[in-house]
């Protein structure tokens, strides 16, 4: 079979290591700015390298004309997006050439923001209360019913990437005016505060074959927007909560069509009510490296495994997931005021994984002690909150 991965980001290398492991020939469209990363040209049979329009869009005119011409010497089978940017644009390479897997209505579920609060709602699965901005008097009904804060979001943005709060219906109508034109392109959503939890998954046949629960000890929109140090850590195996978010998360999959792929959803336990919520799901790997405290703690390496799992039902041929552990993991990760941060006094024996990469500092710990996670991420925080974080200025 032949597997064209598309990705606006330096990532996914291992998705192509096993894709091209499963006896596929893999090709690779990306971003011209990733040209001098090292990308695993050895498992590639070939490498496009395009301009974007901005970052994460594509001139779909211009994808369509040159994926049409490389199609009269190669057949494609399928055609897999790598990053949350590309899953809309590559459902509509999908459609426009009849290949099978995710369309433009589905994909529209996991990437549109509005589009699965609305779905989410209309299947009877719980959400905080929102709107659409595109009507003066829906977003007037909407103060009139629900007490702020509100939290204004964009649509397609991954991550907690251009959130904003606001606290009052006056500051939310001065936010809509100076998104001005741009407004429809954003929601708004009540503020519900609670802890936040993350469900990554393998799906085959619209069922789980894999899930891990976790939950983030500093959420994203707290790190980028406060500055603080990303935590998060596998939820008790077999408890309450466990049980409950992997109940909600195949509901959710169920009502957004999911059929076959690797997704990662976003739930939030209400402090109010102590019930949880649906925020937003994606039809990729997790973010700020969650696959690898997941594989450090299970032995399943997600996006291996979803290359595995594409290939299998690409060739008609059956998926068997490895062995897995159920050991207890956790992941704290910060930007470094230091260039190449020393971590040598970071020795605890539970270490599993650091973090290398210019001016940050991290690591995944393992244990069969959740408890032990939890101290050793505490620990953790305070040293490099003392010793080694820095924030984004503004």
């Amino acid at each position: 079979m032949t597997f064209l991965c598309v990705s606006c980001e330096f990532k996914g290398l291992d998705f192509l290591r096993y894709c091209k492991a499963e006896g596929n020939r893999v090709f690779l469209i990306t971003a011209k700015d990733t040209e001098d990363e090292p990308w695993p040209r050895d498992v590639i049979d070939d490498i496009f390298f395009m301009e974007e329009v901005e970052h994460g869009t594509w001139n779909m005119d211009h994808f369509i004309a040159g994926l049409a011409y490389f199609m009269r010497s190669h057949k494609v089978d399928r055609i897999v997006a790598l990053d949350d940017f590309d899953v809309e644009e590559v459902a509509e390479l999908r459609e426009h050439f009849r290949l099978p897997g995710m369309g433009q209505t589905t994909a529209r579920h996991f990437r549109d923001k509005l589009a699965m609060r609305m779905k989410a709602a209309e299947e009877g699965i719980q959400v905080p209360a929102f709107t659409a901005l595109f009507n003066d008097d829906e977003v007037r009904q909407f103060t009139e019913r629900v007490r702020p804060p509100y939290m204004v979001k964009p649509r397609f943005e991954a991550a907690a990437k251009g959130i904003r709060k606001v606290n009052s219906a006056e500051e939310l109508w001065q936010v809509l005016f100076e998104l001005g034109e741009n407004r429809h392109f954003h929601l708004a959503e009540q503020y519900r505060p609670g802890d936040i939890y993350h469900v990554d998954t393998l799906t085959l046949d619209g069922k789980a074959v894999f899930a891990s629960v976790a939950q983030y000890l500093s959420t994203p929109w707290d790190v980028a927007h406060g500055g603080g140090i990303f935590r998060s850590v596998i939820c008790e195996h077999g408890g309450a909560d466990e049980k409950a978010l992997l109940k909600h998360n195949a509901a959710v999959m169920k009502a957004f069509g999911m059929r076959y792929s690797a997704s990662h959803t976003e739930f939030i336990k209400s402090n109010e009510d102590g019930k949880f919520y649906f925020l937003e799901t994606a039809s990729r790997v997790g973010g700020a490296h969650i696959a690898e405290m997941v594989e450090a703690a299970t032995g399943i390496n997600l996006w291996g495994e979803w290359a595995r799992l594409e290939s299998a039902v690409a060739n008609g041929t059956k998926y068997v997931l490895p062995p897995t552990k159920r050991l207890y993991g956790g992941i704290i990760n910060s930007l470094s005021r230091h260039r190449h941060p020393d971590t040598s006094a970071f020795n605890d024996p539970e270490i599993a994984w650091r973090l290398d990469k210019v001016h940050h500092i991290g690591f995944i710990v393992t244990s069969d002690s959740r408890e032990r996670i939890l101290a050793l991420l505490d620990d953790y925080a305070r040293r490099i909150g003392a010793d080694f974080h820095a924030q984004m200025p503004g």
